[in-house]
């Protein structure tokens, strides 16, 4: 089942949302995340958070839509981007596409992106889509399809990752260590529309920029 999710950062614009909502099984929001929903005319099933976000127009607005609330109090163990994932998990998501995670403050976009390594996401194709950018975390093989000329980068996540290999791009790897905290993997260019990348041991953070 594809889910999708809307975060609270920057607003998607509807031509970035539209693809994925295409397949879209389940739409939750997380919390302020709804705004951006309604922004673009789509109507989440559920919002999820401690909805501290959300002015009473919206809420009525969603109440007349028949869209379900899951509240949690302010002082809680998760951000609300995390309970939307795990609410998603539970519903049986085989695949997850984040909207809006990105932009506002430093310190949430990046909780964002390192939830993308939560290992319960392990079995569940997951990425967070914000404009040109599609960002995912690899743990083992993954197939990337764009266009000649876009750009592709990887970054270790955790420790150096081992057995790298791409192929498909300007800067081909084999069999590589792609090491922690380095710029090895920044700014490759896609030489076909079909790249491959395996990796035999780590976790690496994969962020391709389609060319605008």
């Amino acid at each position: 089942m594809h889910t999708i999710i809307f975060a609270n950062g920057n607003p998607p614009d509807r031509a970035t949302a539209a693809p994925w909502l295409a397949s879209a099984e389940l739409i939750i929001a997380a919390d302020g995340g709804s705004r951006h929903a309604l922004a673009i005319d789509v109507i989440p099933d559920v919002v999820v958070g401690d909805l501290d976000s959300l002015d009473d127009v919206t809420r009525k607005r969603l109440n007349h839509a028949g869209t379900r609330f899951i509240t949690y109090p302010t002082h809680k163990d998760y951000t609300d981007l995390e309970l939307a994932i795990r609410l998603a998990l539970d519903r049986g998501a085989t695949a997850i596409t984040i909207l809006g995670a990105l932009g506002g403050r430093w310190d949430q976009s990046l909780a964002n992106l390192m939830l993308l390594t939560l290992p319960a996401l392990e079995q569940v194709s997951t990425r967070i889509v914000d404009h040109h950018l599609s960002i995912s975390v690899i743990r083992d093989r993954a197939e990337i399809t764009g266009r000649v000329g876009d750009t592709l980068s990887l970054i270790a996540l955790k420790d150096d990752a081992h057995g790298v290999t791409i192929e498909g791009c300007e800067y081909p790897l084999t069999d590589a260590v792609l090491p922690f905290g380095a710029s090895l993997g920044i700014s490759n260019v896609l030489i076909q529309s079909q790249v491959t990348l395996r990796v035999a041991a780590g976790l690496v953070l994969v962020i391709h920029a389609s060319q605008a």
